[in-house]
């Protein structure tokens, strides 16, 4: 699934992510509001991932919610 399609259905996949990355609470959910480099960001802060980790994980996780 690329990004976009979850960007415009977030308040439908948030619970999706906050499940994987159970470090994110409301307020990081609120902040991301659909958006990608977001979600990076607050998954360097809240995990310690490098930029390349947390796009990394991004990707793997939205790949994970195509099949």
């Amino acid at each position: 699934m690329a990004w976009d399609p979850m960007q415009g259905r977030w308040l439908q996949f948030k619970r999706t992510v906050q499940e994987k990355w159970k470090k994110l609470d409301e307020q990081d959910l609120d902040l991301i509001a659909g958006r990608n480099a977001v979600l990076v960001g607050r998954l360097q802060v809240r995990y310690g991932y490098s930029k390349e980790e947390a796009e990394r994980a991004v990707d793997e996780f939205t790949s994970m919610l195509e099949t």
